[in-house]
């Protein structure tokens, strides 16, 4: 029997073993405790192959990897281990199917990213929302697949959002992708609409020679970086002023969502830094992305996909709590946030 500390010579009884019980005088059977029939190896085991596979490990490098460590290669195979990811299919269906009402997601990051796996279609990416919630702790909402991050497939995620209870966010954070926002508009038309620096601060860089993008850079740092919404408007002003003659579609980036780009100063001013931009999903998705990258021969675009979630759900276990949980209750609560700092409400007479 192969166990995490090495094999272990077990004999199961047989059969047809004709002993007496000599108080009775009946024959015994036989059941092992230890050894199933159908077992070659301890639960442990079973566990730690599928997670190996998950960090990059391929199928077919098992038996090389572990036989010397486990002292034998029973149960190594590659079609041992692709049964195993079955269950991952049926994680992520369970977690795509659950309720959502008992859940209040107060911020939400929403992002398409294409981690490497084959999924079902050349242009396919995976949808994510991840939130906050009211008592400060991050989750994972939803993940599924999308194509292109079209109007429809983001309208297809948040209507079952909807259909599952969840209610309208009070902030949503996205790249410039249309399809987002249309959709959100649709389905969540409560949710404020926050657009991301980082995604924005790149498209307008990629629209300016490489001598200008130094100081466009630096510019825009000033924006989103101002103490307050009156300041980051003349930091606007003074980036259109620079580069408005010889780059107006640069600049229009920026000057035709400025108010999409400002609404994070109407929330505390604690939760700016995440808040403006989708970093939260970057940073999880950097680690996704080099871990698939070796498996990336995912065998089917539901097993691609379920990797993808094994791989988030160990990483959501490392998510921290946000600080300062009360400003979340409030901002649920209505109370109202003029560039980060609470405008105390007059006592009534």
């Amino acid at each position: 029997m192969t166990t995490a500390a090495g094999p272990v010579e077990v004999t199961a009884p047989r059969v047809n073993d004709k002993r007496v019980d000599a108080a009775t005088g009946e024959r015994m059977r036989f059941s092992s405790k230890i050894l199933p029939p159908w077992c070659r190896k301890s639960p442990k085991v079973s566990e730690v192959l599928p997670l190996l596979y998950l960090h990059g490990l391929s199928s077919g490098d098992f038996v090389s990897a572990l036989e010397q460590f486990l002292g034998s290669a029973a149960g190594l195979s590659s079609a041992t281990v692709t049964r195993l990811t079955k269950q991952w299919q049926d994680d992520h269906a369970a977690f795509q199917q659950r309720g959502l009402a008992e859940s209040d997601y107060v911020y939400v990051w929403a992002d398409g990213v294409h981690p490497k796996v084959r999924l079902g279609q050349a242009h396919s990416c995976v949808l994510v929302l991840m939130s906050v919630r009211l008592d400060g702790t991050k989750e994972l909402i939803a993940l599924a697949e999308g194509l292109r991050e079209s109007t429809e497939s983001w309208a297809d995620l948040l209507r079952d959002c909807r259909r599952r209870g969840m209610r309208d966010p009070e902030l949503v954070v996205g790249d410039g992708a249309m399809g987002l926002w249309k959709a959100l508009a649709e389905v969540f038309p409560a949710a404020r609409h926050q657009r991301c620096w980082v995604h924005k601060a790149r498209n307008v860089t990629n629209a300016l020679p490489k001598s200008a993008q130094p100081g466009a850079t630096k510019a825009m740092q000033e924006i989103y970086n101002a103490e307050d919404r009156a300041h980051a408007k003349k930091a606007i002003e003074a980036f259109a002023r620079t580069y408005g003659a010889k780059w107006p579609k640069a600049v229009a980036k920026i000057t035709d969502d400025a108010e999409e780009l400002l609404a994070f100063y109407d929330f505390p001013a604690e939760r700016w830094i995440h808040l403006r931009t989708t970093n939260p999903i970057e940073s999880t998705f950097s680690t996704v992305k080099l871990r698939t990258k070796v498996t990336r021969g995912a065998g089917s675009p539901a097993a691609a996909l379920a990797m993808v979630f094994k791989l988030v759900e160990s990483a959501q276990a490392r998510w921290r709590a946000v600080t300062e949980v009360h400003l979340v209750a409030l901002v649920r609560a209505g109370a109202t946030f003029e560039n980060g700092v609470l405008v105390e409400r007059e006592a009534a007479a």
